[in-house]
């Protein structure tokens, strides 16, 4: 839906929350079964529901009803549907939207940029995007792009990110992340985020 209509969208979510948690304890015994994740030093990613270390990390909490309602995990349908169609690391995406948008589908930055992966109004017409705030569109046309950077830049995801923040023209030239502090710390948040999940 779109943003002008987020009071409205959100009022439906919480009553098709609500009556799918009706329809659930109805039909079966509620389960409580958040999910634990932890990255090993050789890059390998664990997942639990039954953490055993205090390593393990809350990746995805569920409520009595088994409807997830953490925002880091709203869109991860869309997200694997989007890394698996262009090949594109599922987490490297999730960094991007929350260095991005921190989730929120309706954010719009000061420069123009809309919705999760704040795509600008010009690369979203060049990407067939005709509706930036649409989760779904939005997420396949900035991975898509993503991906295009990715293949200009020969697999280097630093100038790729720093060409998705500052604009492939400033950085092809260069080789290298362009001296611009937004940029560089852009680039700096996606990877952190992404060598944490």
């Amino acid at each position: 839906m779109p943003c002008k209509g987020k009071f409205w969208s959100v009022l439906l979510w919480a009553w098709a929350a609500w009556a799918y948690g009706i329809v659930l304890t109805m039909y079966s015994v509620p389960v409580r079964a958040d999910v634990y994740r932890y990255r090993e030093s050789g890059g390998a990613i664990r997942f639990t529901n039954v953490p055993t270390s205090t390593k393990y990390r809350l990746y995805i909490r569920e409520t009595i009803s088994g409807l997830a309602y953490d925002s880091f995990s709203h869109y991860d349908l869309h997200i694997a549907e989007a890394a698996v169609k262009y090949g594109v690391p599922f987490f490297l995406i999730k960094a991007i939207i929350r260095a991005e948008s921190d989730f929120d589908p309706c954010a719009v930055s000061s420069k123009g940029a809309c919705g999760l992966m704040q795509i600008m109004p010009q690369t979203a017409r060049d990407l067939g995007v005709t509706d930036a705030f649409d989760p779904r569109e939005n997420i396949f046309g900035g991975v898509r792009y993503f991906k295009e950077l990715l293949n200009r830049f020969n697999g280097n995801i630093p100038l790729s990110l720093a060409a998705y923040n500052a604009g492939p023209n400033r950085v092809g030239p260069l080789r290298k992340v362009p001296r611009i502090k937004e940029t560089e710390r852009f680039v700096h948040k996606v990877m952190e985020y992404f060598n944490g999940y």
